[in-house]
């Protein structure tokens, strides 16, 4: 069986249908939505409703862990925004959905990423768009595991989990052998970031369920420039299968 696997799309719809071809099973591993682009300010949400020089100064106050400057900085754009914040933001997601899933062949097996809006995600699905979030399927064989969303952070994205829910959704797979999840395990070299220079959210539960389960494979995103790409626990060959964005590649894994 051959596995396309990609995380954190970023909007890239239109280097889908490539990176699909020639696989058994297409998993997407979520953040299919651009809010910002740290590459480009220019893209994305933010810089559509605010312009590229207010995106760039929001992401420059980010990425020195600003945060608090970077709320107020944030907070008067909204004030001023002459619409709805919600409805302005969902319309944009929105669009960029409905390019996401008609872009997405049929089967994928997919979740969420923590910049994602599940709940608009059922207006966009395609029959053999199946989704899965703290739920298992067995194709060919072969149990896959998924759960999609981050934990709480300092970033305030859209699907963000206390420790305690994310870990009741780790614990409702019980044993697979494909572990599929946005985020990583809670491993310092996977959550590391060398652009961005700081540490990205990683699960202890996840951490947990590999070590006690041994899946053969833990396949994650969320981490775009990790300081390791992948690393092996036990039996379990942990690996991000990368930045879909940037790369515009898919992790190939033949089981």
């Amino acid at each position: 069986m051959r596995i396309h696997a990609v995380s954190d799309v970023h909007g890239a719809w239109e280097s889908i249908p490539a990176a699909a071809a020639g696989s058994d099973v297409f998993v997407c591993l979520g953040d299919l939505v651009l809010f910002l682009d740290y590459a480009d300010p220019g893209q994305g949400i933010y810089a559509r409703l605010f312009g590229a020089p207010a995106a760039a100064h929001y992401i420059d106050l980010r990425t020195q862990r600003r945060f608090d400057e970077a709320h107020e900085f944030s907070s008067r754009l909204w004030a001023g925004l002459d619409q709805d914040r919600n409805s302005a933001v969902e319309a944009i997601v929105g669009e960029q959905y409905a390019k996401m899933f008609a872009a997405l062949p049929e089967p994928t097996y997919l979740t969420y990423g923590n910049v994602d809006l599940p709940r608009l995600w059922p207006e966009y699905l395609r029959p053999g768009h199946h989704v899965l979030d703290g739920e298992t399927v067995v194709l060919d064989g072969v149990r896959f595991g998924f759960v999609g969303g981050g934990l709480l952070s300092e970033y305030r994205t859209p699907y963000e989990l206390t420790p305690e829910q994310y870990a009741t959704k780790v614990a409702a797979l019980g044993p697979v052998d494909v572990l599929c999840t946005h985020l990583p395990p809670d491993i310092a070299d996977l959550r590391y970031d060398v652009v961005a220079r700081r540490f990205e959210r990683g699960s202890r539960a996840l951490l947990d369920a590999i070590i006690d389960c041994q899946p053969a494979v833990a396949l994650f995103g969320h981490v775009h420039q990790p300081l390791r790409a992948r690393t092996r626990i036990g039996r379990t060959e942990c690996l991000n299968v990368g930045h879909f964005r940037a790369t515009r590649r898919p992790f190939v894994l033949e089981l």
